[in-house]
């Protein structure tokens, strides 16, 4: 995932916006949102450059990881600022999202790492939270220096590659609703229960979560990238070369030669992002060949039309219900 970043000059300008924002009306982007919750505040997070002190409940939330607003929908605090993965329009038009923003749009302050700066100040967040997100040391360092508390990823994991729960507990904990979070990890965690031992022969399966990028060229999901961590947390085992990939990188790629080596698995999750998608793999002359694939072991899963794939991907406690609704009967069905 690539960067832009703007620094260190942008922090005058982003002090300019800030103090000409503050003039004018407020603008038209809603607060975050309700303030119950059963946090005490202030509360010290821990993260990749340092620690951040929220000292009261943050009212005005953007989020720059990919998947972080889901988590604080989940909660029933909407981010007056996100950054766009899917390029969906209107934003938040998925179905385990709709509701939640109850017809409001959030202000769109990048797409994946390319966050403008600029635009982020010019909400006046109380608090930014970038979990899953590649957000720069100068990039934090421009907000703190503008006074904005930034929940910055991990520094226990690469840029990532921080497990689902674990960013949900910091970004519950930033926002004071600890328990409530608890609350919905734990019906999570049951559901997941409940699909393994319905299906205790996914234990004995190999799994893998694929991509066809471009021709030629075939993409295994790592364990520590969500698609395939939401098959492992179902029980299903996958090859040791996914679980021992660098955690800098999500994906393994292979040409047509490499299908034999990885791709002989037990389950072969392909997500798709059009029509043209399945038919371009089965054509492969390598892929045609394998038992996976003979056998009919493989399915294929869109990213929009249901957005399984997309579920899959945010992978959080908001989108993981609509993905176990709708994917465990496909897996079961094989």
């Amino acid at each position: 995932m690539s960067m832009r970043t703007r620094l260190p000059g942008v922090a005058i300008a982003l002090a300019a916006t800030l103090v000409l924002t503050a003039c004018g009306s407020g603008g038209t982007v809603p607060a975050a949102g309700p303030g119950g919750g059963d946090g005490v505040f202030p509360v010290k997070i821990d993260h990749k450059y340092g620690s951040t002190e929220i000292t009261k409940r943050p009212q005005r939330v953007v989020t720059l990881g990919l998947s972080d607003h889901e988590t604080a929908l989940a909660l029933d605090v909407k981010p007056v600022g996100v950054v766009d993965w899917f390029k969906e329009r209107p934003f938040g038009k998925f179905p385990w999202q709709a509701e939640k923003w109850a017809g409001t749009e959030p202000a769109i302050v990048g797409e994946r790492d390319d966050i403008n700066m600029e635009k982020v100040a010019s909400l006046r967040p109380d608090l930014v939270i970038a979990q899953y997100s590649g957000i720069t040391k100068e990039q934090y360092e421009t907000l703190t220096k503008l006074n904005i508390p930034v929940v910055a990823q991990s520094g226990k994991h690469p840029d990532y590659a921080t497990p689902w729960e674990e960013m949900a507990r910091t970004i519950g904990k930033a926002l004071g609703k600890d328990k409530e979070l608890d609350a919905k990890i734990a019906d999570l965690k049951a559901q997941f229960a409940k699909a393994r031992a319905e299906h205790p022969e996914w234990a004995k399966q190999t799994a893998l979560v694929a991509d066809n990028f471009q021709p030629g060229i075939f993409a295994a999901f790592a364990a520590h990238d969500p698609k395939l961590a939401f098959l492992l947390d179902l029980g299903f085992q996958t090859p040791d070369r996914l679980r021992q990939a660098p955690k800098e990188q999500n994906i393994i790629e292979v040409g047509s030669e490499g299908l034999p080596e990885l791709f002989e698995v037990d389950r072969l999750v392909w997500l798709t992002s059009d029509a043209t998608s399945e038919p371009k793999v089965k054509a492969d002359p390598v892929y045609q060949r394998l038992k996976v694939a003979k056998e009919k072991r493989d399915l294929f899963v869109s990213y929009y039309e249901p957005p399984i794939g997309a579920a899959i991907s945010f992978n959080t406690v908001l989108s993981m219900p609509f993905a176990l609704k709708n994917l465990v009967p496909i897996l079961a069905a094989k």
